[in-house]
């Protein structure tokens, strides 16, 4: 599904997050200057990264077991295997996958995205989730509206500023769905180590990416009108079901997974 797409240039002079978050989980796809904006982030950086992407996988792979077989995952970054479609693919081969990403580089790599199970399907849009709407329409041309589907917005948000209207967007595209769908999120936080947060923010300054990490009760705004599942808002190593519980380390994100009642 990737064929006829405009495949825009990319620009190595400015870091882009996706490419510094794929430095970030150990990956190769990203240039010097992302590397050098990761660099300057505190130490931590990369296992509270590895920790945030563990619980995507946690959640997503929960849902697929609860039969949610449609899936919408938004700011997807750079694959790295395993990729959302490969977990939900290999306990629901039938499930239906729609990535979207702004990154030219992550088109560059939608092919590998795109390799879905022979039961199952995906597909990639290259949108702005600034434009939900826009979104919205590709994925209505793979995913049926009419039965509930899982949103990801993993590690996204928290590089709209608050002039961005991150509520409001975060707000359409639930609306969007239909009742049983859920909501699958995490934001950066300084909550819990705020001795970390001004390098961050300098970091991502200085590379020009807008950074708005935001409290607790900041990210619990992104679920009104959504019924949390347990464990709630927590965390990212606080976020398990099935499977036994993570190593208690200190996190950079909130996480939780909503669902849309009504």
């Amino acid at each position: 599904m990737t064929a006829g797409m405009d495949r825009p240039p990319i620009d190595t002079s400015k870091p882009h997050p996706a490419r510094v978050y794929d430095w970030l989980l150990g990956g190769k796809d990203n240039y010097p200057v992302d590397q050098r904006l990761a660099e300057t982030l505190p130490p931590q950086a990369r296992a509270i990264a590895a920790r945030n992407r563990a619980f995507m996988q946690r959640a997503v792979s929960w849902l697929a077991g609860r039969g949610v077989d449609q899936f919408l995952d938004i700011g997807t970054g750079i694959p790295t295997a395993p990729n959302l479609h490969q977990i939900v693919q290999a306990i629901t081969p039938s499930a239906r996958v729609v990535y979207a990403d702004n990154d030219p580089i992550v088109l560059r790599h939608a092919e590998a995205l795109l390799v879905s199970s022979p039961e199952g399907a995906t597909d990639y849009v290259q949108a702005d989730v600034r434009e939900p709407e826009a979104i919205l329409e590709r994925a209505r041309e793979l995913l049926d509206f009419s039965r509930p589907i899982a949103l990801s917005l993993i590690a996204l948000m928290h590089f709209l500023p608050d002039d961005q209207d991150p509520y409001g967007i975060t707000r359409t595209l639930v609306q969007a769905l239909p009742p049983g769908s859920y909501l699958v999120f995490s934001h950066g936080t300084a909550d819990q180590h705020p001795e970390l947060e001004q390098a961050t923010k300098d970091a991502y300054k200085d590379g020009a990416i807008p950074l708005r990490m935001r409290t607790r009760a900041e990210v619990e705004r992104f679920f009104d009108g959504l019924e949390l599942v347990e464990p709630g808002l927590v965390p990212a190593v606080e976020w398990y079901r099935d499977e036994p519980a993570p190593k208690d380390e200190l996190s950079g994100f909130y996480v939780g997974v909503g669902r849309r009642a009504r």
